[in-house]
Formats: C-alpha cells, structure tokens, sequence
C-alpha cells in the first residue's frame, strides 16, 4: 500500500476523485451545502494551486520546446537521419488528423446530437453569453500569405499570441543550421540547448510535486461551476464526442499493436501517467517532459525520436482536437438547421485538419479555433453558450487522447525509420544514440 500511494498515477486519481466530490458538495446545481455565492467565492480559491502549476509550465514551455527540438535534431547526427524523420513524422501526423476528422464527421450525422437538444434551450442562448477574442479567419488569408506568415520574424508577437508553432520552426531552422556548421560554432549553442533542457525540467520538477494538489483543485472549481444542469442537458452531444474519443483511441492501440506487437492493455498502462495528467491539466505542452520520459523508459523509444517527435507532436498532432471541433460543429449545424452539402462537409473536413495544426497546446483553445472554423460555415458564432458549460470537461478528454496520440506517433516513426531505412547503419545509429 505503501509503494501505491508513493506512485504519481494514484495521487493523482485520488485528488480527481476528490475534487469532483467536493465540487458537487459545494456546487449550487448539486448538493448545494453552501449558499451560491460563497460556492462561486471558494472556487477561484481551490483552484489557485491549479492555476500556479499550470502558470510553471507555462512559463518554461517554450524554452523546453525549442532546446527538445533542438537537442532531438542535433542528436541525430548526420542530416540522412534527420531527412528520415521529418519525412516521415509528416504525412503520418496528416493522416492521423484526416482519420480523426473522418470519425467525427461520421459518428455525428449518425447519432444527429443535435436532436437531444430541445428548443427552449436554443431559444435561451443569448449572444452576450460569450466573449471570445478576435479571430482571423483563414478565409482571409492567401495560402502564399498562410506559408508566408509561418517563417519566424517577430518573437514577441508570437510569445504575446501564445503561438507555439512559431518557436517550433524556429527550433528546427536553428537545429538543421547546427548541423551544417563546424563542431567548434555550433558547440556553444548547443550546450546553451541543454542548460536550458536542464532548466525547464528541474522547474517542471517542481511543478510536478503539486501536481496532486493541482488535480484536486482544477476539477473541484469546474465541478463547482458546471454541476449537473450544464451537461444533463448535452447528454447528446457529450456523448458522440465520447465516443468518437474512443474510437479513435481504439485507432490508435491497433497501430500500437501492428508496430510494436504491445498489447493494448499493456500500452495504456505504460502510459497511464501522462493519460491522468493530460486528462487533469488539460494541457499538452504541461505533459511534455513527462510524455518524453515515458517514451524513452517505458516504451523504449531512442532519445532523437522523442526529443523530435513529442515536442513536434504536441503542437501540430491535435487528432483529440481536430475531431472535437468538427463534432461541434456539425453538432451546432444541425441546432441551428444549416445544411451542409458534400463539398461544404470536405471545406469544413479541410479547414478544421488546418486549423488544429499549430494550436497552442494550452487549455480552452479549441473554443477559439472552433470560433473560427463556424464563422465559415454560418453558423451563429453565440451557439458557443451552449457548448461554453461542458467545453472544459471535453478539453479533458481530448487533451488526453492528443497525447496518447503523441506517445503512438513515437512507436510507428522507430519502425516507419526501420522499416525505410535502406542503409542499415542509420537505423542501428539511431539505436545506439537512444542507448547513450
């Protein structure tokens, strides 16, 4: 019992499950065991050490990301190796996306959520529920401008816009350009790289001793505000976006088992650390260092792979998030009775692959993004209200399959490489870099 209660899974399941017991205590739609307004006074208060574990993260994530990269380019060593794996991890990361998009699209004409909903909900929405910051519709940009806009010029803007994808093709341009220059240039920059690698996670190490506390926290204050009357009333569509969750994730453990011969079971167990903690901070890029450890101890996976694949991943691999969106949206088409026709269906498949790539990797993002992709498709952007009380709960679960999506990218690049690798060198080269 000992040994349990010192392992970081079980505290954190513990401190979810209390959270969510004394969010429904304390919540006004549920037990109610105190008057409203204090109920809504204690909740910023319990979630305070949520808030500061997720602020240490973010604090450091960018300069984990950019020296992760950095280091995983570098590591490879000769730029074959690196060709190697950017050919591959990039039609793999599109696929995946499609295939997510495809079973969201699927799965919500076939259960129609918006049918659940009855209309004195709908006629209850009011516009003023929902302020949300300005977007830029992709429409309104050229895809010269779009390709343009992504070489990386003005560092602040992107800090200030929370643009992870910006520092992450800042990273890969700095790696490839150490890579061709002499050892004694490129030396300094790289031990620059691992003082920061070594920075990050000595703060994410801190970060992590509250984790518990932080679960408890974050879950108690969304229980207290959401309690039973915001999703009684989606039951629908909480469900189809479920669903489709888990579907995917089925995808996910079948290509687990076809690359690796890991049994599913096994694999989420594996695993199951970076799942809770993804599921509790809804964050990615919180997860990150734990998700690279995973990788290289319980997976087996070489230090280039998950040093390239798992930062990269947890900025452009959005899978969970890509079929969230386009559930919410064809599931607020079908409220509001916009009709979409084939090609409507394929522009919003296309849009929203596009619009999750490069999504910062950071809690409540996917309302924005998907703000973005209704204004497109006519749907009245103030159908958000109603998705707005149960989008933090989804967030959960999407984040937690993002990440396992991550974790599974790791698997098939070792034996894409493997496999695509004619020149048996590269392939023991990566091995044994892994090994060191």
């Amino acid at each position: 019992m000992k040994n349990l209660l010192s392992k970081l899974w079980f505290q954190v399941i513990v401190g979810m499950i209390l959270g969510v017991i004394t969010g429904l205590l304390l919540s006004p739609t549920a037990f109610a065991i105190v008057p409203q307004n204090i109920a809504l006074a204690i909740a910023p208060w319990v979630a305070m050490i949520g808030n500061i574990f997720l602020a240490l993260i973010k604090m450091v994530v960018i300069p984990l990301v950019m020296s992760s990269i950095i280091l995983g380019i570098t590591s490879a060593d000769d730029t074959k190796t690196l060709k190697s794996l950017g050919l591959t991890i990039a039609p793999y990361f599109v696929f995946t996306t499609i295939i997510a998009v495809t079973i969201g699209i699927s799965i919500t004409y076939l259960i129609q959520p918006g049918d659940f909903v009855s209309s004195d909900v709908v006629n209850s929405i009011s516009s003023s529920a929902v302020v949300l910051k300005d977007t830029n519709p992709l429409n309104e940009m050229t895809i010269p401008d779009m390709i343009v806009g992504l070489i990386p010029v003005n560092v602040a803007k992107a800090e200030l816009d929370g643009n992870i994808l910006f520092f992450v093709i800042l990273a890969i341009f700095i790696g490839v350009a150490l890579m061709n220059m002499e050892n004694d240039d490129a030396k300094p920059m790289k031990d620059l790289a691992k003082s920061f690698q070594s920075f990050s996670m000595t703060v994410v190490k801190w970060a992590m001793n509250l984790a518990p506390y932080a679960v408890f926290g974050l879950l108690c204050n969304i229980t207290i505000k959401i309690g039973f009357d915001a999703i009684s009333s989606m039951v629908g569509y909480i469900f189809t976006v479920l669903l489709g969750l888990g579907l995917l994730l089925c995808f996910y453990l079948i290509i687990v088992y076809i690359s690796s011969r890991i049994k599913p079971l096994e694999f989420l167990k594996r695993v199951r650390e970076v799942q809770l903690m993804a599921f509790s901070t809804s964050s990615s890029a919180a997860v990150m260092p734990l998700s690279m450890k995973t990788a290289e101890d319980k997976l087996n996976i070489p230090t280039p792979i998950s040093k390239f694949v798992i930062p990269l991943g947890a900025t452009i691999n959005m899978d969970g998030t890509a079929l969230y969106q386009v559930c919410a949206a064809i599931f607020l088409t079908q409220l509001f009775g916009v009709d979409l026709d084939l090609i409507d269906v394929i522009i919003l498949a296309i849009t929203t692959v596009g619009a999750s790539i490069g999504a910062p990797s950071t809690p409540g993002v996917g309302i924005v993004i998907l703000a973005t992709i209704l204004q497109g498709i006519g749907v009245p952007v103030e159908g958000m209200a109603l998705i707005l009380g149960v989008d933090r709960i989804l967030d959960m679960c999407r984040t937690t399959i993002n990440v396992t999506g991550d974790l599974t990218a790791t698997i098939v690049m070792k034996k894409l490489i493997e496999i695509r690798s004619k020149d048996k060198e590269v392939a023991q080269k990566i091995q044994g870099l892994g090994c060191e």
